[in-house]
């Protein structure tokens, strides 16, 4: 075997295209930022969507069909499933034991009304919502119809209306791309063990603080 056959050999080998070594769920992580679930009571996935939270014993959704805001078909099993508006919640106070509303708040119209719903509504909870940065480098906050990206601080959410340009992301799907291959890329090894950064993750017991800021019209 030649040099230049040998050389050919060794690239192929360090270049090969290899799995992805991390898994593209929710589950994967969130699970070390809950301590308040029951074991046993009421358990509302708000949006459950097409990816239900396993320990729900009520699924809901605002939508049945594909939307901007879900672009797979809505998953439905033998648990409850109610049709609801996160604005408007058609629960007593303090009727529901937890409240799972993962990758919702960035989609709604008035987060001051949404979030004192949960609370009204509910005994604890876990909010997750994307950060700028994760919109950004992704470039699809626009595309998913994302109106506020959060910050989360102490007991509490700061939100903040996205204008245009903030919107748009850095214009390019490469991240996108690197990140959601199923082949591994460095990137990957940048993104998925660091979810708490690239997301807002708050858990919540009886209230939380909320401050909204938005765009002077």
């Amino acid at each position: 075997m030649g040099a230049r056959t040998r050389l050919v050999n060794f690239l192929r080998f360090c270049f090969r295209a290899k799995p992805r070594p991390y898994c593209n769920a929710y589950s994967a992580y969130q699970g070390s930022h809950m301590h308040l679930v029951p074991e046993q009571g009421i358990i509302l996935d708000l949006a459950s969507g097409h990816n239900p939270f396993p320990k729900a014993t009520i699924l809901s959704d605002r939508f049945l069909e594909i939307t901007a805001h879900r672009r797979e078909e809505l998953v439905r099993d033998k648990r409850p499933f109610l049709l609801l508006d996160v604005h408007h919640l058609p629960f007593k106070d303090k009727t529901i034991d937890y409240i799972y509303c993962s990758h919702v708040l960035e989609h709604v119209d008035d987060p001051e009304q949404a979030c004192a719903e949960l609370v009204r509504v509910g005994k604890a909870g876990y909010i997750e919502t994307p950060t700028l940065m994760k919109d950004a480098l992704f470039g699809w906050a626009k595309s998913l119809n994302h109106k506020w990206y959060t910050v989360q601080f102490n007991n509490g959410l700061v939100f903040f209306e996205y204008d245009e340009r903030r919107q748009q992301g850095v214009r390019t799907t490469t991240w996108q791309r690197q990140i959601l291959s199923p082949y591994y890329h460095p990137n990957q090894d940048l993104f998925y063990p660091n979810q708490d950064i690239f997301n807002s993750i708050l858990e919540w017991q009886d209230r939380f603080d909320v401050k909204v800021y938005r765009l002077t019209r």
